[in-house]
């Protein structure tokens, strides 16, 4: 089994994940990724011996729509996108990657550029083998930085987004709910 598939039997793995993937590519959301702990977390899970959905707080949706750059659209969507979810009992996160250089600057420091797409969210994950989606319209993996260093538990900071103190933050909070990862800043 390919590192893909094995990421994917992990995140449908989790009965409430699989359902919202199944549910969110209906929504039509342009773009549009399930990405972040709901996939990453799980892999490493797997390997803990954890029951899927141990420490997973919340599901990324990640879409882009530069039309409208409002906060009003992107809470239609959020709305719209929990509406659609509620039966399932899961913290959806929704984001338009259009307007986060809008609200990065103020949450967690200048520096962060305009987006071009979704998939330049998730490219910018902090820790690098984090970045991870699944795109709702065809079920392919993005995973720029591949997936060996998930699978082997390394965690590095992503030159994307460089930010040490972030990162170290980050890192040290998933090292504290799965161990056996390593920390290579």
């Amino acid at each position: 089994m390919s590192a893909a598939a094995r990421l994917v039997a992990a995140a449908r793995g989790n009965p409430a994940t699989a359902a919202l993937l199944d549910l969110l590519p209906g929504l039509g959301l342009n773009q549009g990724f399930l990405t972040a702990g709901c996939l990453f977390q799980e892999v490493w899970n797997r390997q803990a011996g954890h029951p899927p959905g141990w420490g997973i707080k919340d599901h990324d949706v990640f879409y882009f729509d530069d039309s409208d750059l409002s906060f009003e659209a992107e809470d239609a969507v959020i709305r719209r996108v929990r509406a659609a979810s509620a039966h399932l009992g899961l913290e959806v996160e929704v984001r338009n990657q259009a307007r986060v250089h809008l609200w990065y600057p103020r949450r967690f420091g200048p520096g962060y550029p305009q987006l071009r797409s979704a998939r330049d969210g998730i490219d910018r994950y902090l820790v690098s083998c984090t970045c991870i989606g699944i795109e709702l319209a065809t079920g392919a993996i993005h995973a720029p930085n591949g997936l060996v260093e998930l699978e082997a538990g390394i965690l590095r900071p992503n030159p994307m987004n460089h930010r040490p103190d972030l990162f170290r933050a980050k890192a040290e909070s998933y090292r504290a709910r799965w161990p056996f990862l390593t920390i290579e800043d």
